[in-house]
């Protein structure tokens, strides 16, 4: 008992002597210094796991802070903006403005496929809505859907990237969404999910506002992420589509139309020993002629190649040519 009132006396001594310190009771001072530098300090400890999250999260995309074109031949003199991605190697091989914000027109439905194939089952049946059939704006790609009409969303799917139709589009995100509003929310949430923070959207087919932007990099994360879908993958293969759905009273409708990509046409011919796998198209008067691709060299290795804000679409593909004959130099 006697030893344990001294150890209970001897404590009491010591808490008295530090309250004097920190109370300013002593003559004497103690500085306490804070040093980022030191590897103890909750500032280093912060900044170290942040930099390894980064590290992690960018070990296998290709990663560029400013322009790459020294030793290009590619003249993007009329685009605003383009990249040139190996996917294998992770490396940017050409690069002209991809971190600017621009309008992306229809390229905006990759990041609207992505998300419902995420979210949505492709075997869902759709009921089209008088909001989704009812877009009225002027030269908007639309594949003639009306209210009451029934297609799955596979079917919707298809019509949105193959024949870029923007009813099919309002479709998808009230199906997925439950209103287009919700919708545009879920795609923004996925882009910051995938590092895609220089881009906004707030709806699902890219017509004209002033709100709604991406670029050339978070488009490149977005493609990249949606070939991680192999319906996505099959569908921007196509260079064709026909279906049947009904419309309000169980009448057969068809769907029967060609892709807007003029690579898959055949209209335009890629580099030779480069071959053009799929990608996305999209126009209009602010956002010029835009486009995504997916491509392969001889022995196989994939790129993503993009083109932003090109002045027309006869020159948009040809300086897609040329971004593409980068490809193994």
């Amino acid at each position: 008992m006697r030893f344990t009132n001294r150890r209970k006396a001897a404590a009491l001594v010591a808490v008295l002597m530090l309250a004097c310190v920190l109370t300013g009771c002593t003559s004497k001072k103690y500085t306490f210094t804070y040093n980022t530098e030191s590897s103890v300090s909750s500032f280093q400890m912060t900044e170290n796991v942040m930099a390894q999250q980064a590290d992690l999260f960018a070990e296998q995309l290709c990663v560029a802070s400013s322009d790459v074109t020294e030793g290009t031949s590619v003249d993007m003199s009329q685009a605003s903006s383009a990249g040139l991605f190996d996917l294998n190697n992770r490396q940017v091989l050409y690069a002209k403005s991809i971190h600017e914000r621009l309008y992306p027109a229809s390229i905006t439905k990759v990041m609207t496929a992505l998300v419902a194939l995420k979210y949505g089952n492709p075997e869902d049946m759709i009921t089209v809505s008088a909001v989704s059939a009812g877009i009225t704006e002027s030269g908007a790609q639309l594949c003639g859907l009306k209210t009451g009409d029934n297609l799955t969303l596979d079917q919707a799917l298809h019509a949105l990237l193959i024949n870029s139709a923007n009813d099919a589009g309002m479709a998808i995100a009230e199906h997925v969404g439950g209103s287009v509003e919700n919708f545009a929310e879920m795609m923004n949430k996925e882009a910051a999910e995938l590092g895609a923070t220089n881009c906004h959207f707030v709806n699902p087919h890219g017509l004209h506002d002033e709100n709604h932007y991406v670029t050339a990099y978070d488009l490149y994360l977005i493609f990249n992420e949606a070939m991680k879908y192999e319906k996505f993958s099959e569908i921007i293969m196509m260079d064709s589509y026909s279906t049947t759905y009904t419309d309000r009273n169980g009448n057969p409708k068809t769907f029967d139309f060609k892709t807007t990509n003029l690579f898959l046409q055949g209209e335009y011919t890629p580099p030779e020993q480069i071959t053009v796998i799929g990608g996305k198209t999209g126009t209009t008067n602010a956002a010029g002629s835009c486009l995504i691709l997916l491509s392969k060299d001889s022995s196989g290795n994939p790129y993503i190649s993009v083109v932003l804000h090109s002045s027309e679409r006869a020159v948009l593909y040809e300086e897609m040519k040329g971004l593409l004959s980068e490809i193994g130099n």
